[in-house]
């Protein structure tokens, strides 16, 4: 099954995390088939929190793609705004 999940980068302390499709079964920060977005806990000032390409969520979540917990919680609140 194909997931849109949180893959984590960045350093020690200092999370950034790539919103990628991917299988279920690869690892979190492993292996993926389409990267569509980012989110930055640790944005200041002018930089942006949160980015995710419309157009490639609906096409995944189209295709029969899941949302993770997070990712869904994140995509909510910007529907939101």
């Amino acid at each position: 099954m194909v997931v849109i999940r949180l893959s984590r980068g960045g350093a020690k302390k200092r999370p950034f995390y790539n919103i990628v499709a991917t299988d279920s079964r690869n690892r979190r920060d492993g292996r993926f088939v389409e990267r569509i977005g980012f989110f930055n806990p640790m944005a200041t000032g002018q930089a942006e929190t949160f980015r995710v390409a419309a157009d490639r969520l609906a096409y995944w979540q189209g295709v029969g793609a899941q949302l993770s917990p997070a990712v869904a919680k994140l995509v909510a609140t910007q529907k939101a705004a």
